[in-house]
């Protein structure tokens, strides 16, 4: 009969499981949490130092796109890749998000003729 008892593979390297490497995960987690934290202050203390509803919604917007930038460097990975890839991403969203203003502003002033003309 044949012997299909345990197998040895000596020959096999022998491996450490490598630790965990979550540091940077931290390090992301703080920054985007400080990032968030600050936004949570000026959202409360907007009514008492009366800053301009404009300002917040710019300052909102802003660390929006350093938040997302953020996350998109690091948890996808793309401050590591090439410059042309990173150009290929940015520049397209750049473009859309000019569209999206220049949309609104020429609506706006489209509105603005339609009521004076009325």
């Amino acid at each position: 009969m044949a012997n299909h008892g345990h197998t040895s593979h000596s020959n096999a390297p022998v491996r450490e499981i490598p630790a965990p490497q979550t540091a940077w995960i931290f390090k992301t987690f703080w920054i985007l949490s400080a990032i968030t934290a600050f936004e949570f202050l000026i959202a409360f203390t907007k009514g008492p130092l009366h800053i301009n509803h404009y300002v917040v919604i710019t300052i909102f917007v802003s660390l929006t796109l350093v938040k997302a930038f953020y996350i998109v460097a690091d948890f996808m990975h793309l401050k590591h890749e090439v410059k042309m890839l990173i150009s290929v991403i940015v520049f397209p969203i750049l473009f859309i998000l000019w569209f999206i203003l220049a949309m609104l502003i020429e609506g706006h002033y489209t509105l603005a003729m339609f009521q004076f003309f009325r």
